[in-house]
């Protein structure tokens, strides 16, 4: 740990232009302030050698590589600026001495929550639909079909899922007026259902609800979740929201009710991304496409790095910190 003869040092190992995207120019002077900071040259893919040696907190995020094992020499604290976390950070690690912090996770959960809420919207009120005509026909008349939409506040909405999305996801429902919010999770404690405004529900009701929006992680409890029966359980004209991950649902089976016509959906993830050419997702009306960028706000990713070093602050003061993994619950986070 630092102290007056040997000042905190952050190793960030992060390249340049990501830093950028991370921390504004503030949050940085911040940082510097904070400890001597030393940054991953641009061009490379290994941490230093002497890391646990030589520094006290380690900054990771996207293309960070695998952090097979670290020792607690001096080391104490690595600071996960993204939101997936396993691409980095091993178990031997998390079972380690060395505290791991998700502090990144927040600012991106808010902005994807968003997303959803779009997605959902547009959807609902068919805008895409609209616009789609309208830049296709320039005919105003023949393009205000669908004449009617749907309200968001007059549909049951089912969360699958109570992570730090699905509970931003469920506060904006309410402050747009829906009161009939069920979610499925059987992790998230009874007691704070009704502080978030959803009442907790088997996964079946869940996926009959009008509007249904995975915020699950993958884990192998939750790969292929949603399979055929469970899509056979929302309503016709249903919509179904996915800015979680792909693997959650059967992609063969939700393919199948698209192409149907069925049911509607939003997706922002896919089996297989970039999505290929060939996918018969591309030119469904009733399907609103987008490239995986759910989380990806000017605002969520400056918060991303304001997180990271609000986290490093607290940990030099000795503070309680806000993002721990704590390993005994890893297994059930992505």
């Amino acid at each position: 740990m630092a102290s007056a003869d040997h000042p905190a040092r952050v190793y960030v190992g992060l390249a340049s232009p990501l830093r950028e995207i991370l921390f504004e120019s503030r949050t940085w002077d911040r940082l510097q302030m904070l400890a001597e900071v030393d940054v991953m040259p641009d061009g490379a893919d290994a941490l230093p050698a002497g890391l646990c040696r030589d520094y006290d907190v380690l900054v990771t995020g996207w293309g960070t590589s695998l952090l097979e094992g670290l020792d607690a020499d001096r080391l104490g604290l690595v600071v996960h600026t993204a939101g997936s976390w396993r691409s980095v950070i091993t178990d031997e690690v998390l079972a380690g001495d060395v505290v791991v912090s998700q502090a990144g996770s927040d600012p991106m959960a808010r902005a994807v929550a968003e997303f959803a809420l779009t997605m959902t919207l547009t959807i609902l009120r068919h805008v895409h639909t609209y616009d789609r005509s309208m830049q296709d026909t320039r005919d105003y008349i023949a393009s205000r079909q669908p004449e009617y939409g749907d309200s968001i506040d007059a549909l049951r909405h089912g969360l699958v899922g109570l992570s730090r999305v699905g509970v931003w996801h469920a506060k904006m429902l309410r402050g747009l007026g829906c009161d009939d919010i069920v979610a499925y999770d059987p992790y998230f404690p009874e007691e704070h259902a009704s502080e978030v405004g959803v009442r907790l529900v088997g996964l079946e009701e869940a996926m009959a609800s009008d509007v249904v929006a995975l915020h699950a992680p993958v884990t192998p409890e939750t790969m292929g979740l949603v399979g055929r029966s469970e899509l056979d359980l929302m309503p016709d004209g249903g919509v179904l929201i996915n800015t979680a991950r792909a693997a959650i649902v059967d992609g063969a089976a939700l393919e199948d009710e698209l192409v149907s016509g069925r049911i509607r959906a939003g997706l922002d993830v896919f089996d297989e991304e970039p999505l290929p050419p060939s996918s018969p997702l591309y030119g469904l009306p009733n399907v609103l496409l987008a490239p995986h960028v759910a989380g990806a706000t000017t605002q969520a990713r400056f918060g991303q790095g304001k997180a990271a070093v609000d986290e490093i602050e607290r940990f030099l003061r000795r503070e309680p910190l806000r993002f721990v993994i704590d390993p005994a619950s890893a297994s059930r986070l992505s």
